[in-house]
């Protein structure tokens, strides 16, 4: 990889892992308009590394006071606020990891295509401003229950097919429940930890594995880029949601999309 794919690659997979607008993507289109050379598997393991290390040191009291009270609860079957999260966020990672499990093969040689990307960037644009528009903003982090987990947890697995955006459908369904911008975005961040270090730690089983070349360099370049990118990210996202809303990142992924579908089809 030449250096400028290293740096461009690591701040989107940084900046898109958490946007509502799709970092797989985003990260597969460069190869596709640039005919740039795949990034291959040591690099994508490099910014997985990144993006989880940047959202638990963002969250870093959030989850140490999660899994504390999910250990303590498991001790003294007393139930908390926290514990429950906990449990929220373990429930609400199953659908994801079961579809990721049966179809991801499938839908990896059927659906990394301009044209599914296009398609669902539009499309999944479009639900996220109209429940950001017509979504109530009545409940907040303390109503989540099984049944809106339950919603979201099945809305996170549409992900796996290529520009819906983990992030952007997960909040969503967040938004569609009536659950308020702040708390639909950090139960998503939350949500995210799970699936990114599934993928990382598989993806890091298959290169050890293989007899895949390490360039170390790059990958610990991937890891310093993605990891910052996402930090700032996170930061950035969250102290303005509410000012901003989700209307921006609607008609980018709306233009976003147009233009993939010209350059498919033209």
């Amino acid at each position: 990889m030449l250096w400028y794919h290293i740096v461009f690659l690591s701040v989107i997979q940084g900046l898109t892992e958490f946007l509502p607008i799709s970092s797989s993507a985003h990260l597969i289109l460069p190869a596709q308009l640039f005919d740039w050379p795949d990034q291959g598997l040591a690099f994508d393991v490099a910014v997985h590394v990144g993006t989880l290390m940047a959202i638990v040191a963002y969250f870093r009291k959030d989850i140490f006071q999660i899994v504390s009270a999910w250990l303590i609860s498991l001790k003294v079957r007393q139930s908390t606020a926290d514990s429950r999260l906990a449990w929220w966020i373990v429930i609400a990672t199953l659908p994801a990891g079961l579809a990721g499990f049966l179809f991801n093969d499938f839908i990896s040689e059927h659906f990394r295509s301009m044209e599914v990307i296009a398609y669902s960037t539009i499309g999944f644009g479009v639900l996220l401003w109209l429940s950001d528009r017509f979504g109530s903003t009545h409940k907040a982090e303390a109503d989540f229950g099984l049944k809106s987990i339950l919603c979201i947890g099945f809305a996170q697995a549409l992900a796996l097919i290529p520009g819906t955006s983990r992030s952007g459908i997960t909040m969503t369904a967040a938004r569609f429940l009536g659950f308020d911008r702040e708390s639909a975005a950090k139960f998503s961040f939350l949500l995210s930890i799970p699936l990114i270090l599934a993928a990382g730690s598989l993806k890091s089983v298959e290169l050890v594995s293989s007899d895949i070349a390490v360039d170390w360099m790059s990958i610990l370049a991937g890891v310093i880029l993605s990891a910052i990118s996402a930090y700032l990210c996170i930061y950035l996202f969250l102290k303005w949601l509410n000012t901003i809303g989700f209307f921006p990142f609607f008609v980018y992924r709306i233009l976003l999309g147009s233009a993939l579908l010209f350059i498919a089809y033209t």
